[in-house]
């Protein structure tokens, strides 16, 4: 593919804005009175114009309250103007983003916050009952709440009433962004300290990588999650439309697409199950869908039922872009690929040493180029172990053809992956242990049809203590104020006999998943009620 490598380098060379709040400048100063931002559950529209001067102001107003560059700020905010607005304000600044999932308990907005050093909390006024959970010691006005404020807390609202000032100094490109906390197989999260350079360099892969021009770009992932910070400076890149939906809706989703005639989408593959076939699937404007971890037999399906092209693509919160399938590697629909190394980028399969494997084996997916994490926040024994020098270990198990084209194939680190969040088994393991009565525990992911994998969770009791002693509700009662409720497990097996574990200590999962075909069977539903 000597044209697409050759795409690749000229994308290489042409240089990144000197930082986000650059390139939100130089959208509004080309096409002012384009639409930036259109949120389609209350319909408010944002002109590139409107959004420089918002953002300005609330960079100002946050300044007020004291946010200086290097500020660490957590937001936990959903999908309303507030959150992309904070987020380029802050960018303006040169202060730092701790997004915050909503979902979170006051016990996980509590380790957030105090892990990452934020001292300042934006949220939304529906999460104050979490804010006081989290019992931070922080004064009223470090804490800025998006609607009705209370307790002395500052309101949002008044942030866009201060007038626009001088920035003392401009963050750089290598200037931390967001501490991004994603789950890991350490047990609590772990914060990726993600710069401009990776936020300007993700979105502009994806926007330039094709060559192809998109006016309206599809957002209905959580502003907290990565996806969306990229796709809206990808809109930026292109001065389109990013249209944002207040949340991920399979049902919707292809609605969605034809309401908006939308151009460019990550395309979730179960919404093709979610919804029966229509004669409309066809009504759309989509110029490229992307797709990522898939089952690859429905690629070629959905392709066909929606009559768009939908090339595979592979990232994570650590390394932003990693594959892409070029536009015109139509041969590779039903591969199973997600394709090869992107703009900036470059991959190899290796074993557990580093060491690279011959084509076809499979290994390793190590990743390297600029712009990847700069490593995780406060955790340099984490940040050590996931390097083989500047090469990102993923934890997938991949092979890469003669081509170049990388397959996943399964799961080194140890995650559980359910209706698209990321779950840490040893987190649901160390929330059941705090309960007394329960001396062992082992979360596995159980295959799901809707939500393509569940929690189940094996259980062992304290000697003397029996399940009528600590029945499955009360465990899923104790799971539900530690965990947020996306964590929390579904089955739930007592075990009479200790876990199977290695010579080192460590339980052996592989042994659990082995024992039965079908995991659901010989356990509670929490979702039935049954055992």
């Amino acid at each position: 593919m000597p044209s697409v490598l050759a795409r690749h380098r000229a994308i290489e060379a042409d240089p990144l804005p000197r930082n986000i709040d650059a390139l939100l400048s130089e959208a509004a100063a080309d096409t002012p009175d384009a639409t930036a931002l259109q949120f389609i559950a209350s319909g408010e529209a944002i002109t590139y114009a409107g959004l420089r001067d918002q953002v300005s102001r609330c960079a100002a107003g946050l300044i007020a309250l004291g946010v200086r560059h290097g500020t660490k700020v957590a937001v936990m905010v959903p999908n309303v103007p507030a959150f992309p607005l904070t987020w380029l304000a802050l960018a303006r600044i040169g202060a730092v983003m701790v997004p915050v999932n909503v979902r979170y308990t006051g016990r996980e907005l509590n380790y957030a916050v105090t892990d990452s050093g934020a001292t300042f909390v934006v949220l939304d006024a529906r999460y104050l009952p979490v804010l006081r959970d989290a019992a931070l010691s922080l004064p009223p006005e470090h804490v800025v709440v998006v609607g009705e404020p209370e307790d002395g807390f500052v309101a949002w609202s008044s942030l866009r009433a201060t007038p626009v000032t001088p920035l003392p100094t401009a963050p750089t490109l290598d200037d931390l962004m967001n501490i991004q906390y994603t789950s890991g197989t350490t047990g609590l999260p772990k914060g990726c300290m993600l710069s401009h350079r990776y936020w300007l360099t993700c979105a502009k892969v994806y926007a330039a990588c094709d060559g192809l021009r998109y006016r309206r770009i599809l957002s209905a992932n959580p502003f907290f999650y990565m996806t969306p910070q990229w796709l809206m400076l990808m809109a930026f890149y292109q001065r389109a439309t990013l249209f944002v939906a207040s949340h991920l809706s399979l049902t919707h989703y292809a609605e969605w697409m034809r309401a908006y005639r939308i151009e460019f989408c990550w395309f979730p593959q179960d919404a093709h199950i979610a919804v029966p076939a229509t004669p409309a699937d066809r009504d759309h404007a989509i110029v490229r869908a992307n797709l990522s971890l898939h089952r690859k037999e429905l690629h070629a399906d959905i392709e066909q039922r929606f009559g768009f092209p939908l090339r595979t693509a592979f990232g994570m919160t650590e390394i932003g872009m990693g594959l892409y399938t070029p536009f015109v590697a139509v041969e590779m629909t039903g591969s199973g690929s997600c394709g090869i190394p992107g703009p900036f980028r470059e991959a190899r399969v290796a074993d557990l040493d580093g060491k690279t494997l011959p084509i076809g084996q499979e290994g390793e997916l190590l990743i390297r180029g600029p712009g990847l994490l700069q490593g995780y926040w406060n955790k340099p024994e984490a940040t050590q172990a996931a390097f083989h020098g500047d090469w990102f270990r993923t934890g997938d198990l991949a092979c890469q053809n003669e081509r170049g084209f990388v397959t996943i194939v399964g799961r080194i680190k140890e995650m559980i992956r359910r209706a698209g969040e990321n779950i840490s088994a040893t987190e649901v393991e160390n929330a059941l242990l705090t309960l007394p009565g329960i001396v062992e525990a082992a979360a596995v992911p159980v295959p799901d049809a809707r939500r393509g994998e569940e929690v189940k969770a094996y259980i062992v009791l304290a000697q003397g203590v029996t399940q009528a002693d600590l029945p499955p509700e009360h465990i899923i009662a104790h799971c539900r104020v530690q965990l947020a409720a996306f964590k929390v497990p579904r089955y739930l097996e007592y075990r009479s006999e200790p876990l199977p574990r290695s010579t080192s200590g460590k339980v052996q999962k592989p042994a659990l998943l082995a024992e039965k075909p079908d995991l659901r069977q010989g356990g509670w539903d929490r979702l039935n009620d049954t055992a």
